[in-house]
């Protein structure tokens, strides 16, 4: 389904990896013998299956660890995300919310579906069936609005903000208002979102800070290491290792396509992650 990608995880033992935000809402589907755990918000946790909405990670607070946890994790296109959650993403409002509370028993019965699965690629086809009917039985965002955030991805959050409305024949009241209800974040903050992640993905590809920001819309390399700062809590060249962005290029390698590659890995965290592929 157009919108959606999705990685399989088995980790041993997963220590303190930092959350990078991400243009996406994720959802995290557990149904191993551990339960992942999230840390966020001054002391709060998350545990199990879960969705948190786009962005979320900004600052560097938060964390995930457990021990042998096993789980199937979905990105969510926002334009999408509201059908297939039956709630706006505006609900999570950059945080992170248990599954159970939007899906109530049909949370339980995707983790026993997960585990009685024999292989990954079971494991994804259920998962993606699953999200094909929540999606064409819930509400559509406003095609308006799906064309903004289209604009906004495809220019590498480049578009300018001011003339998105006029691209749709809206106010930019009207626009702004239905963006934020309907997809999460208001139309500035999915700009600096999507350029943000573009640009970490080509400092851990080994670009230089001063080229990245140059190419990728900022007005100077201060400009990217105060955006970098601000959604990671870290520098430009202390993000490009981390080990979050790195398994995110391993897990995901289809960047920027609509379609779900099925990947499936057994990551080990230490220091630095070890990854290789499972069999199918």
């Amino acid at each position: 389904m157009a919108g959606v990608t999705m990685a399989g995880f088995r980790v041993r033992d997963l220590d303190a990896l930092r959350m990078v935000p991400h243009p996406a809402v994720t959802l995290l589907l557990e149904f191993g013998a551990g339960s992942p755990v999230l840390d966020y918000a001054a002391g709060r946790q998350q545990r199990g299956s879960l969705v948190a909405g786009p962005g979320l990670g900004s600052g560097g607070a938060v964390r995930a660890w457990g021990e042998n946890v096993e789980c199937v994790q979905v990105r969510l296109s926002p334009v999408i995300a509201r059908a297939v959650l039956g709630a706006s993403p505006a609900v999570l409002d950059g945080a992170v919310v248990s599954l159970g509370d939007l899906w109530g028993r049909e949370a339980s019965r995707i983790r026993e579906q997960l585990g009685d699965a024999s292989s990954w690629q079971g494991r994804f086809a259920l998962t993606d069936a699953l999200l094909a009917r929540r999606h064409e039985a819930g509400p559509p965002v406003d095609p308006e609005v799906a064309w903004a955030w289209h604009r906004i991805v495809v220019s590498r959050g480049l578009a300018r903000v001011d003339g998105l409305a006029a691209e749709v024949g809206w106010s930019r009241k009207r626009l702004w208002s239905r963006f934020r209800s309907q997809l999460g974040l208001p139309p500035k903050r999915a700009v600096k979102l999507v350029r943000f992640d573009h640009a970490a993905h080509r400092l851990v590809a080994g670009e230089g800070a001063a080229q990245v920001a140059a190419d990728a819309g900022y007005a100077d390399q201060s400009h990217l290491h105060r955006d970098v700062m601000a959604f990671t809590g870290a520098t430009p060249a202390t993000v490009a290792d981390e080990p979050f962005l790195a398994v995110d290029d391993m897990a995901w390698p289809s960047r920027g396509t609509p379609a779900k590659p099925h990947v499936s890995r057994d990551l080990r965290l230490g220091r630095r992650p070890e990854v290789r592929r499972l069999p199918l």
